[in-house]
């Protein structure tokens, strides 16, 4: 048992509560980061290696995207088969 704000809570939902706003706090960091990518790579800057940087940052923020999600389906899963065999 963990004492929180002076409230009990079991390990695992200490976990699920941390990693869901780790994640929250991922997404929003994604879709800053692909925002600025854009608008970076879309400016009227005639300075190519500005733009090449702005293509670099919606790559880069694209396969964190991906990473992402498919480490919060496996952290989701073993959530699911955790809960199963706890009962």
């Amino acid at each position: 048992m963990l004492i929180v704000n002076g409230d009990t809570m079991d390990i695992i939902t200490f976990v699920q509560q941390i990693t869901e706003r780790i994640t929250a706090l991922a997404w929003a960091l994604f879709l800053l980061t692909w925002s600025v990518g854009w608008t970076i790579r879309g400016s009227p800057i005639p300075i190519n290696k500005l733009k090449r940087l702005g293509s670099s940052l919606i790559e880069d923020s694209i396969w964190a995207a991906f990473w992402l999600a498919i480490g919060s389906s496996l952290f989701s899963f073993i959530v699911y088969v955790v809960n199963l065999i706890t009962g």
